[in-house]
């Protein structure tokens, strides 16, 4: 991975450890960029005319990245967008079980349209409390962020496989910007029935990009009728009236989806598994030099396995003491949030831990 480094010249000059806040540019991305920019700049509409193939294609990588390739696949500015269509079309009468202190996104969502909501807490028995409230409320409808955005708390892939095969019926509806992009992933197998993301953090796809995955039927399920009828009755092309149409309405930016695909096709090459492993060990070498401080919460060491992703006990001076010292984080929720990705290295976690046992 050190071999990498070289192409992320913020991670160089800096101890970048906020890739949950931003993923980084890298220099083949912005070369593909420029001459992207240059093609239409010299082609005009004649650069677009290939949109459609094009679009099809990054559909398809999105597809086989992320084992979707029964399902359908849907190009989205963001992930708030998308899910704030899917909601738009469900009934209000429906029950919403969502994360306490999950992201703004999907609270705001909720709310803000009337659902029944209830939550479940997140602590180290996040999976428990999630069981309970779902036998307690009946919540037609889960939706939940698979690692959280603030903790870096990772909801166990093997129990929402287990819970869809207990509750079947459930919609479940996940966000997965602070996890896609740092382990392999299976859709099709996963038991969550919609999968949303956006693009700017783990996959590096730069922002203005992000995708929908939807199991097979499910999006048809979720579509409301009137939308259905309308579309059968419309004299228009299908890409304006299709079941995907509701979330790519209007034009789609090729330089942004297009930032994407080469994002993917850049992970890939590195091998998602290859970084997943990497990324396992760096986690676990940083949590245990935080617990050495003893920064992290309970809640984190309680968990057996957690994301690179940690909120450490601080404030505004901490904060503002590690940028002084070219250590970017983030101020997020109880603390400062760090967060490391595959071109962040052990010696950056010993730099941080120098600079924290220093300060005072």
């Amino acid at each position: 991975m050190k071999n990498l480094r070289k192409e992320f010249p913020v991670a160089t000059s800096t101890t970048y450890i906020n890739t949950a806040s931003s993923g980084l540019l890298y220099h083949s991305l912005v070369e593909y960029r420029q001459q992207h920019d240059q093609n239409f700049l010299t082609g005009g509409s004649t650069f677009r005319a290939q949109q459609q193939n094009f679009l099809n294609t990054v559909r398809t990588t999105i597809s086989d990245f992320f084992g979707n390739s029964k399902g359908m696949t849907a190009l989205t500015p963001n992930f708030s967008l998308g899910l704030n269509t899917i909601l738009h079309g469900l009934h209000k009468s429906k029950k919403v079980l969502v994360l306490e202190h999950d992201y703004p996104s999907i609270h705001v969502a909720v709310t803000s349209k009337k659902f029944e909501v209830y939550y479940a807490k997140v602590d180290g028995r996040v999976e428990e409390h999630i069981t309970e409230a779902i036998k307690k409320h009946k919540p037609d409808i889960f939706i939940f962020s698979l690692v959280q955005y603030s903790s870096g708390i990772s909801v166990d892939l093997a129990y929402i496989k287990d819970l869809k095969v207990l509750y079947p019926d459930m919609l479940i509806i996940a966000d997965g910007t602070q996890f896609c992009g740092t382990r392999a992933f299976n859709f099709a197998t996963s038991g969550i029935d919609i999968l949303g993301c956006s693009g700017y953090k783990w996959l590096l796809g730069g922002y203005g990009n992000g995708f929908f995955l939807f199991q097979a039927d499910i999006l048809k399920q979720i579509t409301p009728e009137a939308y259905l009828e309308a579309s059968k009755k419309a004299e228009y092309d299908s890409s304006y009236t299709n079941l995907t149409a509701r979330f790519e309405c209007g034009h789609l930016d090729t330089f942004n989806f297009g930032s994407l695909l080469h994002s993917l096709r850049f992970l890939s090459e590195i091998g998602v598994s290859n970084i997943e492993q990497y990324l396992g060990k760096l986690g676990e070498y940083t949590k245990n030099e935080l617990n050495r401080l003893h920064l992290l919460d309970t809640t984190v060491l309680r968990r057996k396995t957690h994301s690179t992703i940690f909120n450490i006990k601080g404030d505004q001076k901490l904060f503002e003491y590690l940028m002084k010292h070219h250590i970017i984080t983030s101020l997020r929720g109880p603390g400062v949030r760090i967060s490391l990705h595959f071109f962040n290295t052990f010696e950056d976690v010993d730099r941080l831990i120098s600079c924290l046992s220093s300060y005072s």
